[in-house]
């Protein structure tokens, strides 16, 4: 009897309780309760942070999509080699050693993919690295995005930087939109897209423009390949073996470089040739058609901007490293230390990195210029005719 009457007492509670609850909300003061409290939200700094996650994203992924078809994979076939297990591999100079599988017969082929490059015309024009196509005595092919591939039929290599372009029988590709790697920032975004280690198509990475103006020595000495490249771009955006000859891409989908070398001794610092030398490569092109003669003085140099020179109690100009032997530099009595510091009455500006290699490539070979250089506190003025080289 006593249980029934706790269990009536309580359910007289709970309907009083709920009838109270409906009251207070019914009430003036809970509906002004609601309207002037101040409730929980989420932080407006983490919605910004999401906006800019999701922005970001959209960014990357809306350049991959534009850009993957005019991103091709190179592959080269040779006849292979008896005997052995490894060789020296001179079409990539991330690893000059490289195991390969190699027939016992003189007469087999073997074909592998070695390097990426990007589509610059309708009608099957192709930049990429040369050491990518480094070897004169084995044929070429190119991948394409949707998995059509096509032999290269000309290959037109620059002497002066480690670039070629390839020529395909196509027509009606989608070129990639060349940007301006002179406005490139510290810190802005870098996309990379190419065939890493020959295998993985299409791969994609991202970063950041790490790095300006930056010196390297590409290639292999074991090889006979070294080339010293000048006012490179250094990204973090992941660069593998194969990745060489691919775009690096800025946030508006423009080709700002192409990829080209890895430092081997540290991680995520990649380099690639500015996008600007490219442009002066395909205009080299269509001026000359079948080969790259240009104009050449013969020496390897440095830049020294005002600020180096004032600290070293020298002048502005191209600090000469190396020269050429039998070069026109040499001819004309160029030696090492040399500072040039002017060219045909043109002065060296030591913050432009491509002032001495714009003026030669405005000339014609055979011409004689007038080459003014800073020697131990005296400035001397020679003659120099310049000669050709290509590829």
């Amino acid at each position: 009897m006593k249980k029934a009457i706790i269990v009536i007492a309580l359910l007289i509670l709970l309907v009083a309780g709920l009838q109270h609850v409906d009251f207070i909300k019914n009430s003036s003061i809970y509906r002004t309760f609601l309207k002037t409290a101040r409730l929980p939200t989420p932080s407006s700094d983490l919605i910004s942070q999401e906006q800019n996650v999701i922005i970001e994203e959209s960014v990357v992924t809306k350049v991959v999509e534009k850009s993957l078809p005019s991103v091709v994979t190179i592959g080269i076939s040779r006849s292979a080699l008896p005997g052995g297990n490894s060789s020296l591999n001179p079409f990539d100079p991330f690893a000059p050693f490289r195991e390969e599988q190699k027939s016992d017969s003189k007469d087999a082929d073997t074909h592998q993919n070695i390097g990426s490059g990007f589509i610059i015309s309708k009608d099957g024009l192709i930049i990429t690295n040369k050491h990518v196509v480094l070897d004169t005595e084995a044929t070429y092919t190119v991948l394409t995005d949707d998995k059509k591939k096509y032999d290269v039929e000309k290959i037109y290599r620059d002497p002066l930087n480690d670039l070629a372009i390839l020529k395909i029988a196509a027509r009606n590709l989608r070129p990639l939109p060349l940007g301006q790697s002179d406005k490139l920032k510290l810190g802005q975004l870098a996309i990379a897209i190419g065939t890493p280690l020959g295998e993985f198509q299409n791969t994609v990475t991202v970063g950041v423009i790490s790095g300006l103006g930056r010196g390297i020595t590409a290639g292999s000495p074991f090889e006979g390949f070294v080339e010293k490249l000048d006012n490179v771009i250094q990204t973090d955006a992941a660069i593998s073996p194969g990745n060489s000859g691919g775009p690096l891409l800025n946030s508006a989908g423009q080709a700002v470089g192409v990829n080209t070398a890895i430092a081997g001794q540290g991680q995520n610092i990649g380099f690639a040739i500015p996008v600007n030398i490219v442009k002066d490569l395909i205009q080299t092109f269509e001026r000359q058609g079948s080969t790259f003669e240009r104009p050449y003085i013969g020496i390897r140099y440095q830049m020294v901007d005002k600020r180096t020179a004032i600290l070293n109690d020298v002048v502005e100009g191209a600090y000469v490293e190396s020269v050429v032997e039998d070069s026109p530099a040499a001819k004309a009595g160029i030696r090492e230390d040399d500072i040039v510091t002017e060219l045909d009455g043109k002065g060296l500006n030591g913050d432009d990195h491509e002032a001495l290699a714009k003026i030669i490539l405005g000339k014609k070979i055979g011409e004689s210029i007038q080459v003014k250089i800073w020697r131990n506190g005296e400035v001397l003025t020679l003659n120099m005719i310049l000669e050709g080289t290509n590829n």
